[in-house]
């Protein structure tokens, strides 16, 4: 099954409808550039083991290399600058800049290469690859749903996805936290990842 295909909702009982010919969904193989403006960057985090706080990166490059007919031949890069952490607060954002988690000034990116791709059926795909981050790489594997192909009114041709991942931060080197009186600790250990990405064709 191609990385493009779409769901099938025939089913064996239905009488055969007739043929009618689609767009040739190979010709989405090639290179593209992710577009920041239509794209985000999230995380979600554990607070006092009551509630989460959400937050992204504003300033990424990334592009993927797709391979409509062979999957396992697409490629991602991408590439995110730490100083563009944004949860809402400034006093917040500022000290995970800090010593304390990021240390922005030592390490300005963050980066992940793809190493495979993987059909896991329909729309769902598994793209792993390394995540470096405070100067440690480590293997993430992040599960991504096609939400399709357009071309806008600006003629970008454009593909969409959104993917999910989870981290462990200790695993990075980010291990500050403080102890709650009610047991517990301020900040969870898991990480979730979450990515919306639109990403345009190029000649």
């Amino acid at each position: 099954m191609g990385i493009f295909s779409r769901k099938n909702t025939t089913t064996q009982s239905a009488p055969a409808a007739p043929a009618v010919a689609g767009p040739d969904l190979t010709a989405l193989t090639g290179d593209y550039a992710v577009d920041p403006a239509h794209s985000t960057i999230g995380f979600v985090a554990r607070h006092a083991m009551i509630t989460n706080v959400k937050g992204g990166f504003g300033d990424f490059t990334g592009t993927l290399h797709l391979d409509g007919a062979e999957p396992a031949k697409s490629t991602a890069v991408l590439d995110v600058r730490m100083e563009s952490i944004d949860t809402g607060n400034a006093d917040r954002d500022a000290h995970l800049k800090s010593a304390d988690f990021f240390k922005t000034d030592e390490f300005p990116a963050m980066t992940f290469r793809s190493t495979g791709v993987e059909v896991l059926g329909g729309e769902e795909y598994r793209v792993t690859g390394e995540l470096s981050l405070l100067g440690v790489t480590k293997p993430l594997a992040i599960d991504l749903e096609f939400n399709g192909f357009a071309k806008d009114p600006f003629g970008n041709e454009r593909v969409g996805f959104t993917g999910k991942a989870e981290i462990l931060r200790s695993e990075w080197g980010l291990t500050w936290n403080a102890a709650l009186e009610t047991g517990g600790v301020l900040i969870s250990d898991k990480v979730k990842l979450t990515f919306d990405v639109s990403a345009i064709k190029q000649a």
